[in-house]
């Protein structure tokens, strides 16, 4: 087998991982009952603990408007809550609620159990390798999505 063969068949197995994670947030979406831009401020929340809106629409790649409107969602489902800034009252936080992280550990629980299970099988210059490989390919998507995001809709549609 060729490099170039096995760049392709690494490329192929990429795509059938980014499609297996979005059936999962669909699937993680429709029980908790959001959208799955909620479901990305939720999980944003759940990686990185409470933040302030601002913080969250960056971390989410949300304008602040979108950003309030999910903010107001979560809230109405009991899975976010505006808290005050023990360090700075004037600041407000956003926070998961324990509705929130019980419902995230009976979902991606398993998951993550699964997959550090899975991880232990490889040896320390393994797991640098594929966190290395994770790094590179988490800017690439995150370049891309910036490129994406400053392309006009106009341009991307076709016309009869």
């Amino acid at each position: 087998m060729s490099k170039e063969d096995v760049i392709r068949s690494v490329a192929l197995r990429i795509q059938e991982m980014q499609d297996a994670m979005a059936q999962i947030d669909e699937s993680a979406a429709r029980l908790l009952g959001v959208n799955r831009t909620d479901l990305r401020c939720l999980a944003r929340l759940r990686l990185r603990g409470p933040m302030t809106a601002g913080e969250l629409a960056a971390e989410a790649g949300l304008t602040p408007g979108a950003t309030t409107t999910a903010i107001d969602r979560l809230e109405r489902a009991g899975y976010a809550r505006r808290v005050r800034d023990d360090a700075d009252r004037r600041r407000v936080m956003v926070a998961l609620t324990e509705a929130a992280a019980a419902a995230g550990q009976r979902i991606w629980g398993p998951l993550s159990s699964e997959s550090f299970a899975q991880l232990k099988g490889y040896t320390l210059v393994e797991l640098a390798l594929i966190n290395r490989f994770l790094d590179q390919a988490v800017a690439q998507q995150r370049r891309q999505a910036a490129r994406l995001s400053a392309v006009p809709v106009a341009e991307t549609h076709h016309r009869p």
